[in-house]
């Protein structure tokens, strides 16, 4: 084993992707490896990439990535480059013949096999418990990936034929994890999945993701939990209630919703109505209050008309949803909708739409962002950034959500919490100071 070998691992796509990097990265620097992440400009003598497969845009940055290594291996620059992830999960043949410079390809399931094949079989690699890997968020945050793959076979969604049917980890694996994460200094926890709620049915014949995050709450140390990707169809409604009663549950929701025209959800197999749509919102509103919904919806599906568009913009305007993205309808390989429909909205017209949907949401955010003005929120510190410490309160998600600006007049420590009062508001983003 050389101990002076150092691996690049550059992570694109979503925050699932990550949590694997960082499972590899953990099982290299246990067998003497040095590894960085994400370095702009890597240096390492081997460099993995993990890549997204899932829509056009990642699929040509994962490419354009590779083959920039690529020419760096040709040049001398790069001993060995390997590949993983979504990407070459779903187009592994395609990609062994196009960019034969790689020196291994593996998918979503078998990386682990990387480091054997790297080390030749001369010796076996060190052993280390599942839960063990190098976290490259900042300290007191992290991700955990609770299952893989989704049973829901949404027409435009490609995820089902990247990693296959829906597998749940096990729990006490799980918690685990979230008692290892504690001990080195974890306090705030984003539990993804494809699709959280259905976690447990295989393993258990039930959903038990209530069950799990309110065991995760029980743990000492565990100060935030945040859930992430929630289906509306079979909803499990008893989440509310641990959400309710543990303070450390966030009241914050990340649920995909996509449409409510009952034609577009019908088309797009999203196996919900309009009325069961806003029956849900009304509830979760109603046994959260304060609650804060994050969605996802999307413009120009094929076959959305005027008439399906107005009905969302005007459910939109009643939703005022929290947090809300939005994206133009992409057809995708081998997905229901690329096979059975066409792609018959003009490219301009998603556009125009998405341009419509995203200012309506504009005006909403900061609506509801003023209306925290003058208000005292629990904070947790970030980062600085020139004369701000930056923060966000429990209905904020890393990365995608808004930020509290803290002027730095007094020192803070990144990664502890501050009553902040919220003094100004913009669109997105608050500022507040220390009381």
């Amino acid at each position: 084993m050389n101990k002076r070998k150092t691996v690049d691992f550059i992570s694109l796509g979503c925050s699932k992707n990550l949590v694997d990097s960082e499972m590899l990265m953990g099982l290299f620097e246990a067998n003497g490896y040095t590894c960085t992440h994400d370095s702009e400009e890597p240096q390492g003598e081997i460099a993995v990439v993990n890549t997204c497969g899932f829509i056009a845009d990642a699929k040509e940055e994962s490419i354009n990535t590779i083959l920039e290594l690529a020419q760096a291996k040709e040049e001398g620059r790069l001993e060995k480059l390997y590949v993983m992830g979504c990407l070459s999960e779903r187009y592994l043949a395609d990609l062994e013949r196009e960019i034969p410079e790689v020196d291994g390809w593996y998918g979503k399931f078998n990386y682990r096999q990387l480091l054997e094949d790297l080390k030749n079989g001369n010796e076996q690699p060190t052993r280390i418990p599942d839960h063990y890997r190098h976290v490259t968020t900042p300290h007191h945050y992290a991700y955990i990936k609770i299952s893989e793959g989704c049973d829901r076979r949404c027409a435009y969604c490609a995820i089902p034929l990247i990693t296959g049917r829906h597998q749940s980890r096990k729990m006490e694996e799980i918690l685990d994890e979230v008692r290892w994460l504690v001990s080195q200094g974890t306090k705030e926890f984003q539990v993804i999945a494809q699709e959280l709620t259905w976690y447990g049915v295989d393993l258990y014949g039930k959903q038990c993701i209530a069950e799990l995050i309110e065991r995760m709450a029980e743990i000492p140390g565990v100060e935030w939990i945040r859930l992430h990707y929630a289906y509306p169809s079979n909803f499990p409604w008893e989440l509310l209630r641990v959400m309710r009663e543990h303070d450390n549950v966030c009241n914050y929701m990340d649920i995909a919703l996509q449409h409510i025209s009952d034609h577009m959800l019908s088309r797009m197999h999203r196996n919900a109505t309009k009325e069961e749509t806003i029956a849900l919102i009304e509830r979760m509103r109603r046994e959260v209050p304060g609650i804060h919904i994050r969605t996802t919806l999307m413009v120009g599906f094929p076959g959305e008309t005027d008439e399906d568009f107005n009905e969302l913009m005007a459910f939109t305007k009643w939703a005022r949803f929290e947090r809300m993205g939005a994206f133009a309808y992409s057809e995708e390989d081998g997905t229901y909708s690329a096979n059975h429909y066409e792609d018959d909205v003009p490219q301009e017209v998603k556009q125009q739409r998405l341009d419509r949907l995203m200012r309506v949401q504009q005006s909403i955010s900061a609506e509801l962002e003023a209306d925290k003005v003058g208000k005292t929120m629990k904070v947790i510190v970030d980062r600085q950034e020139g004369d701000y410490y930056i923060g966000r309160t429990e209905f904020c998600s890393p990365e995608v959500d808004p930020e509290v600006l803290i002027p730095a007049n007094t020192p803070l420590n990144i990664g502890d919490f501050y009553q902040v009062r919220i003094t100004d508001s913009e669109e997105f983003d608050l500022y507040g100071e220390i009381i």
